[in-house]
């Protein structure tokens, strides 16, 4: 009876057919292989989104005018040079004054100007205000969806009193109460789009605990604390960075909607593209530009964020990803 020997150590692999033929090396592709991480993915498919690049260079644009806004404005946010050639019936528009490309408004200041250091008041707003409801909204998301029971219907039927005020009345009323001013408007914001992220949050957590790998990690014997906050938060917390930039639009119009409706403080001539489409009003018929500037900005801005945000959901769509 004829055996046959294993191969030498070091020796070639023998083929899965058994015929002693050598089994051909791994090619290269194979070798080279390399799963990608879900956030990797996603930066690859918004590379080839044109709706993502245009979403972001906008976005960009708005973020270097906001920082850069004492370089590039040539008069400070506040000041007015002085001009005297603004009557009740004649406002001095684009490119009538040397020195001045976009005109003057009803108090004498540089348009060009106040749109520059609007939109650093309209960042400075919008960041810190989408940050304090993304931390208070993960907080109670994070307690409802990890902790369950009696915290999670408490939480919930909080969450759900928020909900049946409409955003942007609450933010008003909020910031009625809280008084004039950027600090005000922006605690009003920030409080109106916790339950947004905290239900969300929560919804993410719910769908993420009967996944294989919280199983296992409850069969070795983990803690909650330790899968709720090194397994289930990091895994259930895209959805709501996504929603975070969503709500950096919203909270933009927000800003501007409040300063419209004279919540915003500050001295009347005060850079901000919503007291800017407040005092406006009046001189619509000789001076439309006065109004159109600002709420162009406005809705660019908006556009940006937004169009930056639907391409990041789409993204992260496990439908998406298998197309």
């Amino acid at each position: 009876m004829s055996m046959t020997l294993p191969p030498a150590p070091g020796g070639p692999e023998m083929s899965p057919a058994g015929d002693g033929a050598a089994a051909p090396p791994p090619s290269s592709e194979v070798r080279d292989a390399k799963g990608t991480s879900v956030w990797r993915d996603a930066f690859i498919r918004l590379r080839r989104n044109p709706a993502a690049i245009a979403g972001a260079v906008i976005v960009l644009a708005f973020l270097l005018v906001a920082v850069l806004a004492p370089i590039l404005a040539p008069y400070g946010g506040n000041d007015l040079p002085g001009r005297t050639e603004i009557t009740p019936t004649n406002i001095p528009g684009p490119g009538e004054i040397d020195g001045y490309p976009l005109g003057l408004d009803r108090f004498g200041g540089d348009v060009l100007s106040k749109l520059i250091w609007g939109a650093q008041a309209s960042l400075t707003i919008g960041v810190v205000s989408t940050a304090m409801g993304l931390v208070g909204g993960m907080i109670l998301g994070l307690l409802a969806g990890g902790i369950g029971g009696w915290v999670d219907n408490v939480i919930m039927r909080f969450v759900d009193i928020l909900l049946s005020v409409p955003n942007l009345l609450l933010a008003v009323s909020i910031a009625a109460v809280l008084g004039q001013g950027a600090y005000a408007i922006m605690i009003a914001i920030g409080v109106s789009a916790v339950p947004i992220f905290a239900r969300l949050l929560r919804s993410s957590m719910l769908q993420q605990k009967g996944a294989d790998y919280i199983l296992a990690a409850q069969t070795l014997g983990l803690s909650r604390r330790t899968i709720t906050m090194s397994h289930l938060l990091p895994n259930s917390v895209g959805p709501v960075i996504v929603q975070a930039t969503l709500t950096l639009a919203t909270a933009v119009i927000d800003a501007a909607a409040l300063s419209f409706l004279g919540l915003g403080g500050g001295v009347p001539q005060t850079a901000e593209w919503g007291r800017m489409l407040t005092y406006a009003q009046a001189e619509l018929g000789i001076a439309p530009q006065l109004a159109f500037l600002p709420g162009i900005c406005i809705a660019i801005t908006a556009l940006g964020f937004t169009l930056l945000g639907e391409s990041l959901r789409e993204a992260l769509d496990p439908k998406s990803r298998q197309r």
